[in-house]
């Protein structure tokens, strides 16, 4: 920095003729300038100015290192310039890594794919606990709390969950509409790959407040062979919301919202 200083003040001087008029560019005095010229000449063991009491010129050395500072500024100037159109147009390779269920964000991804095209996204879809610095992630999204204090975490959102069963299920075994009729009915629940914990429905008691633990008739560490299963009319399943029916399909999923059930979902 002090060589770029130096380089500068001299620049200054060459171009407007006198230290004065460089130091009022530069926002120093005159003496300032003066001195950090003749500290250059002395590095560089070279006399750049001729100069008296009245005027001052450059030497032949003083011409040719001139041009030499003109480039160098120049390339500051065109460094800086390409760092600011960097902030200004994200490019290059972001690596994200995001949960089992991270079909949910696909709209959001195609949004900002949409916004930012020089951006190239490479998606890792993974319930484990990755390593942020040693697998070379940009981010990481996870459902549920933290599991790692060392990192810095924010909450990007929250989503419900909804209890689904198709119609081929709900005619063969009949429609639950309290929590008591889910425990004579074939619940596929979604398995923790890092912990291989029953993740819970999160249904209560509204007189006891405490989540309640349903039969098993499959688990899967995924939410897809959740859905499959669901549709094929295997069981009742806890899914996402924001999972999107597929079109013209018959068989999918309805949510189980008749009569005047004595459970809740809520969000997660």
């Amino acid at each position: 920095m002090d060589r770029l200083a130096a380089f500068e003040a001299f620049m200054q001087s060459a171009e407007t003729g006198s230290f004065v008029a460089a130091g009022r560019q530069l926002g120093l005095s005159a003496s300032a300038v003066g001195k950090a010229v003749t500290r250059l000449e002395q590095r560089l063991d070279v006399r750049l100015f001729h100069r008296n009491k009245r005027n001052m010129a450059l030497t032949e050395e003083g011409r040719m290192f001139l041009e030499r500072c003109r480039s160098i500024f120049e390339e500051v100037d065109a460094a800086e310039a390409e760092l600011a159109h960097a902030n200004l147009t994200p490019r290059g390779r972001l690596r994200v890594s995001l949960p089992l269920v991270g079909m949910l964000l696909m709209p959001v991804l195609t949004d900002f794919m949409r916004a930012w095209p020089e951006v190239q996204i490479d998606l890792d879809f993974s319930d484990r606990l990755v390593d942020v610095v040693e697998e070379g992630f940009d981010a990481v999204i996870r459902t549920g709390q933290p599991s790692d204090s060392r990192l810095m975490s924010r909450n990007i959102g929250r989503f419900r969950l909804k209890i689904v069963a198709s119609p081929t299920y709900l005619e063969r075994h009949g429609v639950p509409v309290a929590i008591d009729d889910l425990m004579h009915h074939h619940c596929l629940h979604q398995r923790s790959p890092s912990t291989g914990k029953i993740r819970h429905w999160p249904l209560v008691r509204p007189e006891q407040g405490k989540k309640i633990v349903l039969p098993e008739r499959m688990s899967a560490t995924a939410v897809d062979p959740l859905v499959h299963l669901a549709v094929e009319g295997m069981g009742i399943a806890c899914l996402p919301a924001a999972l999107r029916d597929p079109p013209g399909d018959r068989r999918w999923v309805s949510r189980i919202d008749h009569g005047r059930p004595c459970y809740r979902a809520g969000p997660v």
